[in-house]
């Protein structure tokens, strides 16, 4: 319903997160149920890919685009570590094989934190620079659910790219740029593309175009949010698929949500809704 109010809004991109989306029993037939709405959709998924395998042709078959895999390093120590389980990187290699085999699009998320997965960045970028699929490597945030995050955390993009190009070699920045993409592109000479999200050293309030619907029915205008708005109350309370429109013209045009602008002169201590629970 809330896909179908914001179709004519412009929506032209949805998102699948969590938590871990997989773990849903019928993720494939609530892709199937997003696809209906309007078959030129954009719909992707992100995951830890390792579970990816397992699902790869159901969830190509129920409609969806693409796959963003969430791997912070190739050392199998250092991908147990983050993230507090016996996952191996190569169950998740085999799940981006699997989804590209069964015809999905694969991007690579990568956060980077300094004196902590900094050595991984040149495996993670051999790794799929071999696969040919796109790596983005993302500025260590102050999300919820961060624990004592400092900025002397923070490997900035620039830093990235010049460990990069000191194997790979210069990298030059692509300048078709869509206007509201949050990761900007670079390309090596052979074209291969890697992507950078620097939300800390470069941020892009101003041209941010993303909402984020929670599992309870709340609308979050920022990944920064304290408070959500109840849509789903709207909805029980009979509201249609006009009213829902409405609602979320209302609330997207009174955002005025400038966290990464102003993180380092905010004069108060926030606390942004945990991560799981809206996403990425």
């Amino acid at each position: 319903m809330l896909v179908k109010a914001m179709l004519p809004l412009g929506l032209e991109k949805v998102r699948i997160t969590g938590g871990e989306p997989l773990l849903r029993k019928d993720i494939a037939v609530l892709i199937s149920m997003i696809r209906e709405c309007d078959y030129g959709l954009d719909i992707a998924l992100t995951t830890n890919g390792s579970l990816l395998s397992r699902h790869a042709e159901k969830l190509a078959n129920s409609g969806l685009d693409r796959v963003t895999v969430s791997l912070d390093a190739i050392e199998d120590e250092v991908v147990q570590e983050i993230s507090n389980s016996s996952i191996s990187s190569n169950d998740i290699i085999q799940g981006v094989k699997a989804a590209l085999k069964h015809g999905l699009a694969v991007k690579i998320n990568t956060v980077v934190i300094k004196n902590y997965n900094e050595h991984q960045i040149i495996p993670i970028t051999e790794q799929f620079y071999q696969m040919g699929v796109t790596v983005r490597f993302i500025e260590y945030m102050d999300v919820g659910g961060t624990k004592n995050w400092n900025p002397q955390q923070v490997v900035f993009g620039e830093e990235i790219r010049t460990i990069i190009a000191s194997r790979f070699g210069k990298l030059k920045p692509v300048k078709r740029q869509k206007y509201g993409q949050v990761a900007k592109r670079w390309s090596l000479n052979n074209g291969y593309e890697i992507g950078f999200i620097e939300s800390i050293s470069k941020p892009f309030c101003q041209s941010c175009t993303r909402a984020r619907i929670s599992a309870n029915g709340k609308l979050y205008t920022c990944l920064f949010s304290e408070q959500g708005h109840d849509l789903k109350s709207l909805i029980t309370m009979g509201a249609d698929i006009t009213d829902l429109r409405d609602a979320v013209i209302a609330l997207w045009s009174k955002r005025a949500d400038r966290y990464s602008e102003v993180r380092t002169i905010r004069k108060f201590e926030t606390r942004p809704v945990e991560m799981h629970f809206i996403g990425g």
